[in-house]
């Protein structure tokens, strides 16, 4: 690769080119072994005569920078001082800021090494993926795009993958759609960020689960929308809560997120109601409802909208893996237009080789299989989380009832004195990774319980994974007992 050089700064030519390139190497933008132009090439780009390039190149051999070698080249040389001696990166100081919005998110970094036992939510088992078969789809759209005509896609995605889509959701969830009412999107988050871009004016109301999605409900409030939560219980959303002038309802009836619930069909019917008569759109995430062990899975809202306003949103992130971004969203008519000019104008159209490999990787009855593979493994490892929670920790806990997914919610008993922050805290200090119901309350926190997922911790860790979670959850306890005593054994002074 060859370097920017640039002229502008003090000295004579050739102290400005040392200059630059010593910069370049000390800061590892030019790596040790890299070849340099040649001299006659550098002053041939730069302008300049070759002696003047020379000069540059022989002060930097000299200080021991560049290694020529005759009849290959110049090379840059092993390093005598460590990488990073002059500072690589934008300028600092003051600059511009972000909204105040953007200040306030969480810096959500994960660390590369994975927990030991690991039931955090939403992480399908990346070892169930299919790779050699993808591998062998991909490279042969890879091979195949070759020879097409080089230029930009659809905005709305590889068109058999729509249609690939459609006829998927059509027969395994009922949803009702053709391929020109598919929008493929990176993900499911790229689709409520099209949703929202369309929709959304700075100050509309948007109603969210409670608990409910985090990045949904700071998505929406990116948009400069007013995000209000609406309460969920057994049934799901309570539609009588839902605040007036609401313009957009996001929810997650399938498989409630994170309760693991499903919508009752009279909350459907009356959702829908809702919506026709306060003129809003209801968003429904099916985000994980393609792994079942039980019970029928019921009409989603699509199928039962009859006046175009439920945009379907789907994700095959959690069916095969998070890294393909690959998700879907199926509007009515009447939107149709608007999010394919907002998917153009934020990414244009995504991946085509990958979205027409995950074309041929449904249409061959790949995906079914996975699904079905996965879905025995899953409800082992379900099945074990299961028997924890009736068992070991069913002092503390009581199961959520759920009957799809990749996790299962537990709620805290009552008066059972317990912090999971801090006992969370404690386990995941000896590789125990779970996560509280807590943090997925934005305004009710008085919910407590814990999510338990499973796509990607092994069977064989469940147990041993849960066996220690109890472990700390009783030091715990006995600790908060032992305080009370000695509280209430007190002798208090006359």
């Amino acid at each position: 690769m060859d370097p920017h050089v640039s002229l502008d700064g003090p000295g004579d030519l050739a102290s400005r080119i040392y200059r630059q390139l010593r910069e370049a190497i000390l800061d590892g933008r030019l790596r040790p072994g890299e070849r340099l132009p040649p001299s006659r090439e550098l002053a041939r780009r730069l302008g300049v005569s070759r002696n003047t390039a020379c000069t540059a190149y022989e002060r930097l051999t000299a200080e021991g920078f560049l290694l020529p070698r005759v009849g290959a080249g110049t090379f840059v040389a092993e390093p005598t001082t460590p990488a990073g001696a002059v500072r690589r990166g934008a300028p600092q100081g003051r600059g511009v800021r972000p909204r105040p919005f953007w200040d306030d998110l969480p810096d959500t970094a994960e660390s590369s090494e994975p927990p030991r036992y690991d039931f955090r939510v939403g992480r399908p088992d990346g070892d169930l993926f299919p790779l050699a078969t993808w591998r062998r789809l991909l490279a042969a759209e890879l091979r195949a795009s070759t020879v097409r005509t080089s230029g930009y896609g659809e905005p709305a995605g590889h068109p058999a993958l729509r249609e690939a889509v459609a006829r998927h959701v059509g027969l395994s969830r009922s949803v009702r759609a053709d391929a020109g009412d598919v929008v493929v999107t990176q993900g499911a988050q790229q689709a409520l960020d099209l949703v929202g871009r369309i929709l959304i004016e700075p100050g509309d109301r948007v109603a969210v689960e409670e608990p409910g999605y985090p990045p949904a409900r700071l998505l929406f409030a990116s948009l400069g929308a007013r995000v209000s939560g609406v309460p969920v219980d057994d049934e799901g959303l309570d539609v009588d809560a839902l605040p007036s002038g609401t313009r957009l309802v996001h929810v997650t009836p399938s498989h409630q997120f994170p309760l693991g619930t499903p919508m009752s069909p009279a909350r459907r019917a009356a959702l829908l109601d809702w919506a026709a008569r306060h003129d809003a759109v209801i968003v429904e995430d099916d985000y994980d409802s393609e792994f079942r062990f039980g019970q029928r899975p019921l009409d989603p809202l699509q199928s039962l909208d009859r006046d175009g306003r439920v945009v379907y949103v789907g994700t095959f992130s959690k069916t095969l893996l998070p890294m393909l971004r690959l998700g879907f969203l199926v509007a009515p008519a009447s939107l149709r237009p608007a999010l394919r000019a907002a998917r153009r104008l934020t990414d244009w159209q995504g991946d085509h080789a990958a979205q027409a490999a995950l074309a041929r990787f449904i249409d061959s009855g790949e995906l079914s299989r996975h699904v079905r593979k996965a879905t025995r493994v899953y409800a082992d490892r379900r099945e074990r989380v299961l028997t924890a929670l009736r068992g070991d920790l069913s002092d503390w806990f009581e199961p959520v009832p759920s009957a799809a997914g990749l996790h299962l919610c537990a709620r805290l008993r009552p008066d059972v004195p317990v912090d999971l922050g801090r006992m969370s805290a404690e386990a995941r200090a000896s590789g125990v990774a779970v996560e509280s119901l807590e943090a997925y309350c934005a305004e009710d926190r008085s919910r407590s319980g814990l999510v338990l997922g499973y796509g990607s911790i092994r069977a064989e860790r469940v147990t041993e994974g849960l066996r220690l979670l109890t472990h700390h959850l009783a030091t715990q306890v006995r600790e908060t007992h032992r305080e009370l005593d000695k509280a209430l054994n007190y002798d208090f002074p006359a």
